[in-house]
């Protein structure tokens, strides 16, 4: 915006003088050049697609279909900062894809795909959620990325596994890496109790919560990476998910973590709230990587 408004400034006055044809080429000249080293200096982006993030010696062949990431990163730039984004569908669909929200503004976005039900187990599905994320840690400075600069985002199965990664932490530990790495989780409208899906194959029914070991509110803990929760509506969300996400919130602020945040998205349902989301999402980022979010 600088450029453009300095090009205003000098060209307008040489265009006035009618009578010097020289000038008005040279000004045009100089106009061109500037928009050429304009475009020139804007990032340019690439989309690697179906990177496998788990070992070669890996034989399950269903695992090795599901198992893969989209990574889209600038080009030519150095020490940009990463979101892992995990899509939606209930855990038993969806698959992955890269936000039109998060392109072309300085992110690297890596979409995952992960094991679904019933073909796979609720323990799959977060396996690969964090070996996904373990694979970001030791491959992103390869493309000039920083691992210091990692958010971890989806929205509902997604935002569910986003919780269960950064919050038990022995899910990333098996892959050698510390949750508490992560420079922050951001789930849109996912689950803090235990997931429907894995409810609904124990027999219960959607309308019945449950806290256990596949709960993000099992683990609360004070020393947990930045925590961004964002939910729609509460009268349009799905089964008191935003109830259940302010409860996470609540009892997060009393175990002592300092920088966790709520956002209700009025007029916003289950679906359609993602869109906003993203907005919380990148203001987010901005402020931990300028340091005015620290914890």
């Amino acid at each position: 915006m600088t450029v453009i408004l300095k090009i205003r400034f000098y060209i307008c006055p040489c265009l006035r003088m009618k009578k010097n044809k020289t000038m008005k080429k040279n000004c045009f000249l100089l106009l061109f050049l500037l928009c050429a080293c304009l475009v020139q200096a804007q990032d340019t982006y690439r989309t690697d697609k179906d990177v496998p993030y788990i070992s070669g010696s890996e034989t399950d062949a269903y695992r090795l279909e599901r198992c893969k990431l989209d990574l889209y990163y600038p080009e030519n730039a150095k020490d940009f900062p990463t979101v892992v984004w995990f899509h939606g569908g209930g855990l038993s669909g969806g698959s992955k894809f890269i936000p039109e929200e998060l392109k072309n503004c300085g992110l690297a976005v890596i979409a995952v795909n992960y094991r679904l039900l019933p073909k796979a187990t609720l323990s799959d599905c977060i396996d690969d959620a964090a070996a996904a994320v373990a694979w970001t840690f030791n491959e992103i400075e390869k493309y000039g990325g920083d691992r210091r600069k990692i958010f971890v985002s989806g929205h509902s199965a997604g935002g569910y596994l986003t919780n269960m990664v950064g919050l038990d932490k022995k899910w990333l530990t098996k892959y050698r890496i510390d949750a508490d790495a992560i420079a922050a989780l951001i789930p849109f409208s996912g689950h803090a109790i235990s997931h429907f899906a894995y409810r609904q194959a124990k027999g219960m029914k959607d309308t019945q919560p449950s806290i256990d070991e596949f709960a993000p509110l099992f683990y609360v803990r004070p020393d947990a990476p930045p925590l961004i929760i964002v939910s729609g509506d509460r009268e349009m969300e799905m089964l008191g998910r935003y109830e259940e996400n302010a409860y996470f919130w609540r009892m997060m602020k009393v175990a002592g973590h300092k920088n966790t945040y709520i956002y209700e998205l009025d007029g916003y349902d289950h679906g359609s709230m993602a869109a906003p989301a993203f907005h919380i999402l990148k203001n987010h980022v901005r402020m931990i990587l300028k340091g005015s979010e620290t914890r």
